[in-house]
């Protein structure tokens, strides 16, 4: 009876432990999230040309992954008909900044089967740490030194990928922040 009472008890406490944990791991595995919000009144149809200006204080990822990321919007913006300039007249003004922030994953699973309807095993739970990446995009009017335009995507940096993969998610990442800018005039 002894053993019988052991098997029970850690069928139980495996699942106790693995619920509350895979509820834990379910948002990190989700997809990227995206919000835009832009200036009331602003005329985008105005804003042809767009050049990089960098944020004062700001930090910015290493040169690879810097350009992979302006690539991705350039991509994006000259598809929406914007022309990039290094010119000081440019219609918008385009920053950005990343954040890579570090997060605890936990991954769990039961050894454990079924043996004449009682639970039998045990649960392992093993943590590991995975990159979630933020990035803001903001657009400025030089002429009038406002913000018009600002779109946030979430997991969406992480440098921990190979190349590829990096280049892949950042442009699926920009192609559904900018997806719906400009912004329809209302």
């Amino acid at each position: 009876m002894p053993h019988l009472f052991r098997q029970v008890r850690a069928c139980l406490f495996a699942a106790i432990i693995a619920i509350p944990i895979s509820a834990a791991v379910m948002p990190a595995v989700s997809a990227q999230d995206v919000r835009t919000n832009s200036m009331p009144g602003t005329d985008f149809s105005k804003f042809k040309t767009y050049r990089w200006v960098n944020i004062e204080g700001a930090k910015y990822p290493n040169q690879i992954l810097d350009a992979q990321i302006r690539q991705a919007i350039d991509t994006q913006m000259a598809a929406k008909g914007f022309t990039k300039t290094d010119s000081e007249n440019a219609d918008l003004d385009l920053a950005y900044q990343a954040s890579v922030n570090q997060q605890t994953q936990w991954s769990a699973y039961s050894t454990g089967g079924y043996r004449w309807g009682w639970g039998g095993g045990m649960a392992v739970a093993t943590p590991s740490t995975i990159n979630t990446g933020t990035l803001i995009l903001d657009m400025y009017n030089p002429a009038v030194k406002q913000l018009v335009w600002q779109g946030t995507a979430t997991k969406t940096v992480n440098p921990g990928n190979n190349q590829e993969k990096i280049q892949k998610n950042l442009d699926n990442a920009m192609k559904k922040l900018l997806k719906d800018f400009p912004p329809k005039a209302k």
